[in-house]
């Protein structure tokens, strides 16, 4: 079990808003002078921001409060990245902050049936939200978190207020931005309210991952929200800590049976899904219907690229549908070292486990390149860019 940097996982029982994503930040090692300073190089005024420490059910958060004293006019999209653009945050900050909103006016266009360009994104452009936005991202860097991770989100219920009048619980850009992201939702219990905010959709959806990470804890900050809900706190819970390898890793695994394909075809299909994204792809034969012969196709591939293999299944072979199922799969650390070698330019894959040297084996284009090109057998090539290989290696060092 190694380390694999810093991380944070949002634990959201009660939801997620901007401010409860900034209270957190601030309750788990992010000063307020700190925070203030990141939002200082945006080119926004009329605002403050406080922090006040408060009880919710009996635990204790920090309440981020950033106050307007000013209405605001609503702002499209070029509106707010402008003010990004012009600020002096890092690049890497910009272009996130950025993405967070081009994913809030994408979900306010097609709920309000207007160009991403027109829409105006009312509360989710004001200074507040823009406020929200650049703070979480700015005290996740000053944090050194490198990956974001997500608990599922409570649906809540109810109705809530939006510029245009009463709207159900969720909101109707908190809902698009959801299933965009494919967001994993828990059941509403009656009357909740509204327990994601746009701006913490947004923020969750283009910022972290809907999974539970293996972790080192090392602390724990608590971001309040506005409201006391009657059966339990209202607030965030962020855990703080080192990311651990265990060498697993959570994926899909797509399958589907088919008796009427050449294996021409069938080689054709399984030779793109590799070259597509697909970790492992096979074909095993099986007794189908009317016992006639067929194939099971089998992938296996990470989450995000289970909808376009499984279209890419359903477009090229004669199958009516497939069937997914979550797994996990054990991986060793593994990298490919390509060097000189005495025959020409090789390269070896190195698999390394736990307490273990490093195994060493030849690439086989690169071996069957050098045979072609030295006309020697390839299990000579094999065995002198494997000693060779070795040796490069003990080069290199760990």
């Amino acid at each position: 079990m190694s380390s694999v940097g810093r991380i944070a996982y949002l634990d959201c029982f009660s939801g997620v808003s901007g401010d409860m994503l900034l209270g957190s930040l601030l309750d788990v090692g992010v000063t307020l002078e700190g925070m203030r300073a990141e939002l200082a190089k945006i080119p926004l005024e009329g605002y403050s921001l406080e922090v006040k420490r408060v009880t919710k059910r009996g635990l204790a958060a920090q309440r981020a409060i950033v106050s307007v004293r000013e209405p605001q006019s609503p702002r499209t999209l070029a509106d707010v990245e402008a003010i990004i653009a012009k600020s002096s945050l890092p690049s890497a900050d910009r272009e996130r902050g950025s993405a967070v909103f081009k994913r809030l006016a994408e979900a306010e266009a097609v709920v309000h049936g207007e160009t991403v360009e027109m829409v105006h994104l009312h509360d989710v452009g004001a200074v507040d939200a823009v406020v929200d936005v650049m703070g979480t991202i700015a005290g996740l860097r000053l944090l050194g978190v490198e990956e974001l991770y997500c608990s599922p989100l409570p649906s809540g219920a109810g109705w809530v207020q939006g510029a245009h009048g009463a709207l159900p619980v969720p909101a109707p850009a908190t809902l698009e931005l959801l299933a965009r992201a494919k967001a994993p939702l828990r059941a509403a219990r009656a009357e909740e309210g509204e327990l994601v905010t746009p701006t913490g959709a947004a923020i969750i959806a283009e910022l972290a991952r809907f999974q539970r990470p293996e972790m080192t804890l090392n602390c724990i900050g608590y971001g309040a929200g506005s409201r006391d809900l009657p059966d339990r706190p209202n607030v965030l819970r962020l855990w703080l800590g080192e990311g651990l390898t265990q060498g697993t890793r959570s994926m899909v695994l797509i399958e589907t049976n088919i008796d009427d394909m050449t294996g021409e075809m069938l080689g054709y299909v399984v030779e793109k899904l590799l070259s597509q994204g697909a970790a492992d792809a096979w074909l095993t034969p099986v007794q189908m219907k009317k016992n006639r012969p067929g194939v099971m196709l089998s992938v296996i591939c990470g989450e995000p690229e289970e909808e376009a293999l499984a279209s890419f299944i359903l477009r090229e072979t004669s199958t009516l549908g497939v069937r997914v199922r979550p797994v996990h799969r054990w991986e060793a650390e593994r990298e490919v070292v390509e060097f000189e070698s005495s025959l020409g330019p090789a390269a070896v894959k190195v698999k390394r486990l736990p307490d273990e040297p490093p195994r060493v084996a030849p690439e086989y284009e690169a071996c069957r390149r050098l045979a072609e090109a030295s006309g020697l057998p390839l299990a000579e090539v094999y065995r002198i860019v494997q000693a060779e290989g070795e040796a490069e290696l003990g080069r290199r060092g760990p």
